[in-house]
């Protein structure tokens, strides 16, 4: 539904921290389900864990948020732009269940559970395969810099 230049063409990250790589299914204003491959050159591995390289969590997070900034944007018909920004503005319930190694497929899927006075509430889940990854409540909001 969306590739790597379509991403590239919405979400200000990049390498290493662009987290999405190809979104999969998007339905306006309701959900959104993309992927991140996992391999074992990504930056951080090389010190979490030099012993047994795991995806830290804060990033399956990060990742998630990536994936519900594309939803927002394609939701609300707006690219953002050098003066606007995508922050967290709150997680809630956060939860690991396995770790993710190198080697794995990140299925993201993240549904919109409101929109009120500007923050966007999200529902995430990362998957594994058939395994729960992570999951939480992401909020987030979209500011106009100086």
């Amino acid at each position: 539904m969306m590739d790597i230049h379509q991403i590239l063409s919405q979400l200000p990250h990049r390498y290493p921290f662009l987290l999405v790589d190809r979104v999969l299914e998007l339905e306006k204003g309701k959900r959104i389900k993309a992927l991140k491959n996992v391999t074992i050159n990504e930056p951080f591995f090389t010190g979490h864990f030099p012993h047994r390289p795991v995806m830290p969590g804060v990033l399956m997070l990060e990742a998630m948020a990536q994936a519900a900034a594309l939803l927002a944007f394609d939701m609300q018909g707006i690219r953002p732009d050098d003066k606007t920004v995508y922050y967290f503005a709150g997680i809630d319930g956060a939860r690991f269940k396995r770790p993710v190694e190198p080697g794995d497929q990140l299925i993201m899927e993240v549904s919109l559970l409101r929109l009120k006075a500007g923050v966007f509430k999200f529902k995430g889940t990362v998957h594994v395969e058939a395994n729960l990854a992570c999951e939480a409540e992401l909020m987030c909001t979209m500011r106009t810099i100086a």
